[in-house]
């Protein structure tokens, strides 16, 4: 099911009618629905199993469309100009008159906002006279979806509908800064912190473990592959699936390698498909080596700690 404008009418008929379907992004794929709607918002929790009081992230054109709804300050300017659209969340004050479905935020008089930047996603919200809430197309604690196949996987015919966009390019879920006080990292994702941390300025206080979730991806047990997952190893048991971040001169039929020359952004684009064929060749367990903990990294081993709490 390849982007024409025959399947982004189709989206939209779904999604007019208060229905849920899957949208490519150049993180994840998300589950959509209309983020004015309390009956479309509350399929998505229903369809993902995913607890009420963890807050969806809402999918916007364009800035105008988000000022209807949101707060802006000086700081969403800044990062806004330079990173949207693209991989970044920001979490704002919601107005008072704002549409968006109490559903969507937990009650919570905050919201988290996304510009993304996949030309099938665009193109659809271009459409649209409503934003859409869409968080990743996967059952709550498990690996997201990085192309359509995951998510008809994942739900089979309970989706209603998947706009096939092809395989997501970055693979891992966008990075979410709270704006609404001082500038705090909620999740570490697609972009580098570092480069947030220059447009802004300033070192930014990073706080992805709340004692009460504020936004999404800060469960303790997350991104999971539905096997035990262990971290930082050197020397993996006989039945692992051994993952790898460059390619090495042994060859062993449990080995996979995340990237031919270490390359983290090509190690984060192919984790969660990594993770999701070793499941299904049958292993009962996967063994990870370390990950450097810089750049990309840092939402890398983010996500593997959370996975391997299983």
């Amino acid at each position: 099911m390849k982007f024409n404008q025959s399947n982004i009418k189709k989206a939209k008929k779904y999604l007019d009618k208060n229905n849920c379907i899957a949208v490519p992004t150049e993180t994840v794929y998300g589950l959509a629905a209309n983020a004015y709607s309390n009956i479309a918002v509350k399929k998505i929790f229903k369809l993902k199993k995913r607890p009420k009081n963890n807050p969806l992230i809402v999918h916007y054109s364009n800035i105008d469309d988000l000022k209807k709804d949101c707060l802006i300050n000086d700081n969403f300017i800044k990062l806004h100009k330079k990173f949207s659209p693209g991989p970044l969340t920001y979490v704002l004050k919601l107005k008072k008159n704002s549409k968006i479905s109490k559903y969507v935020t937990n009650n919570q008089k905050n919201l988290a906002a996304r510009f993304p930047n996949h030309r099938v996603f665009r193109n659809l919200l271009q459409k649209l006279d409503y934003p859409l809430a869409a968080p990743s197309a996967n059952i709550s604690t498990k690996l997201s979806s990085v192309q359509a196949l995951d998510v008809k996987e994942e739900f089979g015919s309970k989706i209603k509908y998947i706009l096939d966009g092809g395989k997501c390019n970055i693979g891992l879920e966008s990075t979410i800064i709270n704006l609404t006080s001082k500038p705090t990292i909620l999740r570490l994702g697609g972009l580098n912190i570092e480069k947030i941390e220059k447009i802004l300025n300033k070192k930014i206080t990073i706080n992805i473990n709340p004692k009460k979730i504020i936004t999404s991806g800060q469960s303790r047990l997350h991104y999971s592959p539905g096997i035990p997952l262990k971290i930082n190893v050197t020397k993996p048991k006989k039945e692992d699936a051994f993952l790898l971040i460059k390619k090495r001169r042994i060859t062993l039929s449990n080995y996979y390698y995340l990237s031919k020359k270490n390359d983290l952004n090509e190690v984060a684009k192919n984790l969660y498909s990594y993770l999701r064929k070793i499941k299904k060749k049958g292993y009962k367990s996967i063994a990870v080596e370390k990950i450097p903990n810089k750049g990309m990294g840092k939402a890398i081993n983010d996500r593997l700690n959370r996975a391997s709490k299983y």
